[in-house]
């Protein structure tokens, strides 16, 4: 970010309506690439601010999207006048003006404090907990304030510069009969130090442990239940136990070798996570892509969307005691997977997508491949509405159970499909389109009731409007590039190495090391296969980003199993938490 003006401009849009009523809690307003209005509020004025913004500003921003921080005190192209240590940011999004928000708050010191939003919006919990596990911000007035994704024990927070982010930075492990009895100690269940309350003074607490499972599996959740017989009266759920460091991960990778990691968050949504990466780079760098290469990314996410859903709705129907769609609906996800196998070589990682486009260009005979998924799905799908969808068991085991409401939904951060089932007709592909989606016909499945049967319904309809995306990126598919002609793409033309040694040198190291991205910061946001994903970028004008932050759907939609549950049976939740379709490595990263 370029220095600050002394005179800050005027505002428009929300800003002129936020220095009209708040000029005493304005320091400055910020130029964001991606084009957000960007304020710095005063830590003492940032929750009437919040609260305004929320509940009395016309046409409100209800939703608080994303909350993260960053450790500003090596950054170069930082606010040359706040100068702050630490800042943490609140990204707002408003349904009714369809737009965004980012207000920043300077902190300083090395010991942060600011006070907690949990009493605006309950979604702000864990938020403000990895932020303080993270960056050892204390969020004054929080009702839990504890690690969340590191253990209890943990010395330091690993986000902050000054935080070793190799293991060969760090001393090796020791376990001494001294740290093994303290850790031990430290996992004690206390139930009053998580929020649990007994029903009366005469009356005990009654729990279940539900997790954590072996961490042989793909993820590992604890639920700490309280029971009342067998209806459960409050749940408490315990992330964090396979945290990779995704987002420090960021800081000590090229612009470009960050791109497999992104596959890895959520390992089901393949180039659908690589997109909103790619996205932000390219804005930050000013890259335009080819029409060929918007499609192609298209198509590929699509295909993934697919992919995604159908192991769900195998998973889902599993879950309930139907042993035999599982095994159908993964051979379809071997169909499509041959398909990505095909184009990209590689299947559930295929890491295709490239600053400036993709890999390569599609091969020969792709249109016959396609043509065949497109020609088998339909008649499967049909039949799996009979099995699954149409199965009066099915049908008992998930309509009314597990309901919310969208104003519910706006309020913990639900998006995506989570969000379309409780009627809101609500799809980023079609309200703020990217990639050239709004080329595309198709449809936003909505349901009713917001419970677990609509959101089978709404994962369902869009398979097949996936399907028909497909079908149009097939008949459609222009000529062209499929890697734009910028020279910050990655990796770099070759056809440019030999003209003299300057641009052979500058070859070598846009590919050795990456490019060098601008100054500034952008966030970029596309439809998932679970919901709302995004990547926040800080670039100080090096080849590595000074901050990555990873928005996943997962994170706020777990959060949200305690509301869903209450009152309900523990074989409910076993159902509840398969329809919601997280993923823990989104939600640990």
């Amino acid at each position: 970010m370029s220095s600050a003006p002394t005179t800050r401009p005027a505002g428009t849009g929300v800003a002129a309506e936020l220095e009209s009523r708040f000029a005493d809690a304005i320091l400055d307003t910020q130029a964001a690439a991606d084009g957000l209005p960007t304020l710095w509020i005063t830590p003492q004025r940032v929750r009437d601010v919040l609260r305004w913004l929320k509940t009395d500003a016309p046409q409100p921003y209800r939703m608080l999207y994303d909350l993260t921080a960053l450790d500003e005190r090596v950054r170069k192209n930082g606010h040359q006048q706040l100068r702050p240590d630490f800042s943490v940011v609140y990204h707002l999004f408003s349904f009714e003006r369809n737009a965004d928000i980012r207000l920043k708050v300077a902190l300083h010191g090395d010991s942060p404090a600011i006070q907690t939003i949990t009493d605006i919006w309950p979604a702000a919990n864990w938020y403000e907990r990895e932020v303080w596990d993270m960056f050892g911000i204390r969020f004054e007035g929080h009702p839990d304030l504890r690690r969340i994704l590191n253990p209890p024990g943990w010395v330091g927070h690993p986000l902050r510069k000054d935080h070793p982010a190799r293991a060969t930075d760090m001393p090796p492990f020791l376990l001494s009969h001294a740290k093994e009895t303290a850790e031990q100690e430290r996992l004690r269940f206390h139930p009053e130090e998580w929020g649990l309350k007994r029903q009366s003074e005469q009356s005990d607490f009654m729990f279940l442990n539900l997790g954590p499972h072996h961490p042989g599996t793909h993820g590992v959740l604890r639920l700490v239940l309280q029971l009342d017989g067998e209806e459960i009266v409050d749940v408490v759920p315990d992330i964090g136990y396979h945290h990779r460091g995704q987002e420090k991960m960021g800081e000590r990778q090229s612009w470009h070798s960050y791109i497999p990691y992104t596959d890895r968050i959520d390992y089901l949504g393949g180039v659908t996570n690589n997109l909103p990466y790619v996205l932000a780079v390219e804005r930050l760098a000013g890259i335009t892509v080819p029409p060929r290469a918007q499609v192609i990314r298209v198509m590929l996410s699509e295909l993934f969307r697919i992919i995604s859903h159908l192991v769900w709705y195998g998973t889902f129907s599993q879950d309930l005691g139907q042993m035999s769609p599982v095994f159908y609906m993964f051979t379809d996800r071997e169909r499509a997977f041959s398909i990505i196998e095909a184009i990209c070589g590689a299947r559930m990682h295929p890491n295709w997508f490239r600053i400036g486009g993709v890999a390569d260009d599609l091969p020969q005979g792709w249109e016959r491949l396609v043509r065949e998924f497109l020609d088998y799905m339909p008649p499967r799908l049909r039949e799996y509405d009979k099995v699954v969808l149409q199965n009066r068991i099915f049908k008992a085991r998930t309509q009314g159970i597990g309901a919310c409401t969208r104003d519910e939904g706006i309020e913990w951060g639900m998006t995506g499909p989570m969000l379309r089932a409780c009627g809101f007709e609500w799809d980023f592909r079609k309200k703020q389109p990217y990639s050239g989606y709004e080329q595309f016909e198709f449809d936003i499945p909505v349901g009713e009731r917001g419970d677990m049967y609509d959101r089978a319904l709404v994962r369902v309809a869009e398979m097949r409007q996936s399907l028909r995306i497909i079908e149009q990126c097939l008949r459609n598919m222009p000529g062209g590039p499929v890697k734009s002609d910028h020279p910050l793409t990655t990796p770099p033309q070759k056809r440019y190495t030999m003209h003299d040694i300057e641009t052979l040198i500058d070859h070598f190291l846009n590919v050795s090391w990456g490019p060098v991205i601008p100054p500034g910061e952008c966030s970029f946001r596309t439809e998932g296969t679970k919901g709302a994903y995004s990547f926040y970028l800080v670039s100080d004008g090096n080849t590595m980003s000074y901050r990555t932050r990873v928005r996943t759907p997962s994170f706020p939609h777990l959060q949200m199993v305690p509301l869903m549950t209450r009152g309900r049976m523990i074989p409910d939740l076993v159902a509840i938490l398969g329809s919601v379709d997280y993923v823990l490595a989104d939600v640990d990263r």
